[in-house]
């Protein structure tokens, strides 16, 4: 027989039960469904997290911090030159400061380097206010890949100017819910300092345990202080990119003018307002992630902790397979019910057609002919399961997709899909379903290829 009439026979013996053969599809078809739904769900968040690391350019960055604080510091390699001399503190010591800025912009594949800076402030918006970190950036990485889905307004175009960009959640969190209304708006800013330095903790306790109002003038007091300065609201960003912090960017320029408490380091407590310890981290931009492991060698070879999101790449891809291997368990589950349908299906088949089956080895069908027919009969079933499957994971997924971003919408989170379907899934898919339905008419088939035609005959 041609496989063409392999195939006619299939169609016709399936259509002879129609319900049955209607009921042991669409269970493929939920199991196929299932499994897709899975498995197009963690691409998609494979997808969408890679896709915005390389969107935000955070694979060519390199975080550097110090490794130890300069006063815990008890060696010095004296071939070794150091960036900075800081009063008071031993010799040899080594900072993130501008120094070191300076230098590892030297390097081949560096394009800029600047400081983490962030502090915590209170925002006050026409009497709505809000706490929240205040993120530093230069101006040039503002207009750059990390804030540029600008919802209003644009990035600030100097270092120096007195404006920043606020978020669009920062400004849900005030209800406001059009940001072209805020653009060229005046926003205020108010800090809070810290002066923990030993000396004034000295004061502060001899204050206590000898009875004095540490609130009293002159040395006995608390160190607190609070800063206000009015700032212009350039843009309104839909996403603030850096590292995930902060909800409004301001240039460096005022940052330095501004008394502040920065929270880029537990040691900054300890740190007066008058004394420079260096920067807590520097983020260091590269021209590409082909210079990332040359330029890491090198700041390690100063003495600096460093950390590329680019290193963590390895280690997001194991989780992932580990996430698509559990959900490709659980959509398994579904499968494997389908199949048992298969089985029970074909065994069915086998005794209603018992007389037909001895008629056809009678004139000569020899065991392998009979025992393509089953086969030919499962796999047409998970043919069409697997491509009716397809198709309802595929609108499944869609309409899970769309409320969720429904509702995300109303929170200002930008549309993303969190389902993918690659071209190879719908083949694996079919694929997939055709074999697991040839597998599970092995024994039907081999059932009734050795069905004895005598004895076939004589059944009722």
């Amino acid at each position: 027989m041609r496989i063409s009439d392999y195939i006619e026979q299939s169609f016709s013996n399936l259509r002879k039960k129609k319900l049955r053969t209607f009921l042991t599809t669409f269970g493929v078809v939920i199991g196929i469904g299932a499994l897709v739904s899975m498995i197009s769900f963690g691409q998609g968040v494979q997808k969408n997290a890679t896709d915005q690391f390389k969107e935000l350019e955070l694979f060519n960055y390199i975080n550097v911090s110090q490794s130890v604080r300069p006063e815990q510091e008890s060696h010095h390699d004296p071939d070794e030159e150091p960036i900075k001399e800081v009063p008071h503190v031993e010799r040899g010591a080594k900072y993130l400061d501008d120094a070191f800025i300076h230098k590892v912009t030297q390097l081949k594949g560096v394009e800029s380097a600047f400081p983490e800076v962030r502090f915590p402030a209170l925002i006050r918006f026409k009497e709505k206010e809000q706490f929240t970190l205040v993120q530093v950036l230069p101006a040039y990485v503002c207009q750059s890949q990390l804030v540029k889905r600008l919802r209003a307004g644009k990035p600030y175009e100097s270092d120096d100017s007195n404006s920043l960009v606020i978020s669009d959640a920062m400004l849900r969190r005030m209800d406001i819910r059009n940001p072209q209304d805020v653009i060229g708006q005046q926003i205020e800013i108010s800090t809070v300092t810290l002066d923990f330095n030993f000396s004034n903790l000295v004061n502060i306790a001899s204050s206590l345990l000898g009875g004095k109002d540490p609130n009293s003038k002159g040395t006995d007091r608390l160190p607190f202080s609070s800063r206000k300065y009015t700032f212009t609201i350039v843009g309104v960003a839909e996403r603030m990119g850096f590292g995930g912090v902060g909800d409004v960017f301001i240039p460096q320029g005022p940052s330095q003018r501004m008394q502040k408490l920065s929270l880029t380091s537990i040691w900054d407590f300890f740190q007066s307002p008058q004394q420079t310890m260096g920067y807590s981290s520097v983020s260091v931009r590269l021209a590409s992630a082909k210079y990332l492991e040359p330029v890491k060698k090198q700041i390690q070879a100063w003495g600096f902790k460093t950390f590329a999101m680019l290193d963590q790449l390895d280690e997001m891809k194991k989780a992932f397979i580990f996430m698509d291997m559990f959900l490709f368990a659980v959509g398994m589950i579904a499968i494997t019910v389908a199949s048992l349908g298969i089985v029970n299906t074909m065994v069915m088949s086998v005794f209603e057609r018992y007389r037909e089956i001895g008629i056809m080895k009678a004139v000569g069908a020899a065991d392998r002919d009979v025992r393509k027919i089953f086969f030919f009969e499962s796999g047409m079933i998970g043919f069409l399961g697997g491509v009716f499957g397809f198709a309802l994971g595929w609108v499944v997924s869609a309409v899970i997709n769309h409320v969720i971003n429904y509702y995300t919408a109303k929170q200002g989170v930008p549309y993303a899909n969190f389902f993918i379907f690659p071209f190879w899934l719908l083949i694996g898919a079919v694929a997939f379903s055709v074999v697991v339905s040839l597998i599970a008419g092995v024994y039907p088939a081999s059932r009734a290829a050795k069905v004895d035609p005598i004895v076939a005959l004589r059944h009722d």
